[in-house]
């Protein structure tokens, strides 16, 4: 079979031109918000092509699996959805429908042709290239072709070293790709150049994910995500309002940027200050309520930037700031900089601009060299801090990364890094609970996002989606999605917030 590619459903076909069969297919997507973005542009690409999108495997032809190859816990997860995928497959003859599973993202793109031969069960891993023809591979790999996954590399090497002199368009970047079109062009047929990118939502809420860049030009030594994700590209100004601007067609109050580093975003372009510019276009957006920055580096955290963030309308004053740790000794061998002193003074200068301003981070317990004196100045910090979560991680070697290589002589035994990690993520626990109730009295703007018999929920400003807990609404009669209310925080459980709805809806 010979995929036929480049035809959108409704363009006219020539007596030797086939449409494509339309063939369902389910994105299952793992991992964090950036992967959310990547799904979204591969169901545009799917779709454009013929694809039909459905929500559950179960109904599926194909099933793509976007993975995430972040830590060993989210690789596990990844490794057993592939697995329950397959065996939708192999139930195909029992009334199933399942023709192919599919792998891509990071975990597909970091491994490639090992991680194909570990998991025969998989009829594909795609690595990031194989993007811009997605819909072509899946329909040859349903035809039964067979895919030669990718040997890995280093995709820092895939541009140059100095961010102004990147010009990143001969390389597949997930989530840069092509124009965001109006709904109605779909059907409309194809651009003269070929198919267009479209990116399609596959969760009807009121939040959605927004790319600003993509990669990372730091060497922390525990981290890989830039040898798979490659160099900090920023995305055009231009590009990333149009597509804010269509996500506010669909209903989306709320835009949360993404990255995985946006204090960096405009380097590549020439105005390290691009963000502060930006922020207020995207807040001036018709139909946006707020928006909210995610992924920010501390040592490059700017005034500027904080001003932005803490003043600017309809930009909600949230600070995710990534610290890793406090002592100085442990963030050197990290290859981050930083201090008690100095990140407290970043925090000092946040509330100093907007004093409920919401804060996260996370951190990382047991590093190699960790000492007790250095452990104690990170519980010391994280007492001083007062910040509303923070991830807790037992460090573990990640494949390829200068940490993992460190000397045993550094590598503190798995028991002593989970005593450890136990310990401290008691005192975050006990710390951001009295956080949350630091918050009673306090009036807050909620998003309204699930509304049911049982309950009425979303986040305020102070709280970032999925892991940062929520606030239960109550006298909330009528909401709906999408509703942003005022309320009086009356009670906490946890994170967690309970609060009373002090007017109507906007």
């Amino acid at each position: 079979m010979t995929p036929a590619t480049g035809i959108l459903p409704g363009a006219m076909t020539t007596d030797t031109e086939l449409p494509p069969a339309r063939l369902n297919v389910a994105v299952v997507t793992l991992g964090c918000a950036r992967n959310e973005v990547d799904s979204e542009e591969l169901a545009g690409r799917l779709e454009a092509d013929g694809f039909v999108l459905v929500a559950d495997p179960e109904d599926a032809d194909t099933v793509v699996v976007n993975t995430c190859g972040f830590v060993e816990a989210a690789k596990k997860d990844s490794v057993d959805t592939l697995l329950e995928a397959a065996d939708l497959k192999a139930s195909a003859g029992h009334g199933g429908r399942a023709q192919a599973v599919v792998a891509v993202g990071c975990l597909a793109e970091r491994y490639g042709k090992d991680l194909a031969e570990s998991l025969p069960e998989a009829d594909a891993v795609l690595g990031f290239d194989d993007y811009p023809d997605i819909a072509a591979k899946l329909r040859s790999i349903v035809a039964g072709e067979t895919h030669h996954p990718h040997t890995p590399s280093d995709r820092r090497r895939l541009l140059p070293i100095s961010p102004v002199d990147r010009d990143a368009s001969a390389i597949s970047i997930p989530g840069h790709q092509g124009d965001v079109a109006d709904l109605s062009d779909i059907g409309a047929g194809a651009p003269a150049t070929g198919p267009r990118a479209v990116r399609r939502r596959l969760d009807a809420g009121p939040m959605a994910p927004l790319k600003l860049a993509s990669g990372c030009d730091r060497r922390c030594s525990f981290c890989a995500i830039p040898s798979f994700r490659g160099s900090f590209v920023s995305r055009r100004p231009s590009d990333v309002l149009q597509e804010a601007r269509w996500l506010a067609t669909q209903g989306v109050k709320e835009l949360f940027l993404v990255s995985e580093n946006s204090t960096s975003y405009g380097k590549d372009l020439g105005d390290l200050r691009l963000l502060e510019t930006l922020l207020p276009e995207l807040s001036g957006i018709d139909g946006v309520e707020r928006v909210r920055v995610s992924y920010l580096q501390p040592a490059e955290t700017r005034p500027g930037l904080i001003e932005a963030i803490a003043s600017t309308p309809g930009v909600v004053p949230y600070f995710d700031l990534s610290f890793q740790h406090a002592s100085a000794p442990v963030l050197r061998r990290m290859r981050r900089f930083g201090d008690p002193e100095s990140f407290l003074g970043l925090l000092e200068r946040i509330r100093s601009l907007a004093p409920l301003a919401g804060v996260r981070s996370n951190v990382i317990v047991g590093f190699p060299g960790e000492s007790e004196d250095d452990l104690q100045v990170l519980c010391d910090f994280l007492e001083a801090a007062r910040m509303d979560v923070t991830g807790v991680f037992g460090y573990s070697d990640e494949d390829g990364t200068e940490a993992a290589g460190f000397g045993q002589d550094l590598k503190l035994d798995e028991d002593e890094i989970r005593a450890r990690t136990e310990h401290v993520t008691a005192l975050v626990e006990e710390l951001n609970s009295q956080r949350a109730e630091e918050r009673i009295g306090e009036e807050v703007e909620v998003l309204v996002e699930s509304v049911d018999d049982a309950a009425i929920e979303g986040r305020a400003a102070h709280q970032g989606p999925e892991v940062d807990g929520t606030t239960l609404l109550t006298d909330a009669a009528g909401a709906r999605v999408g509703d942003l209310l005022t309320a009086t925080v009356t009670g906490t459980d946890g994170v967690d917030l309970i609060a009373r709805v002090n007017g109507a809806p906007r």
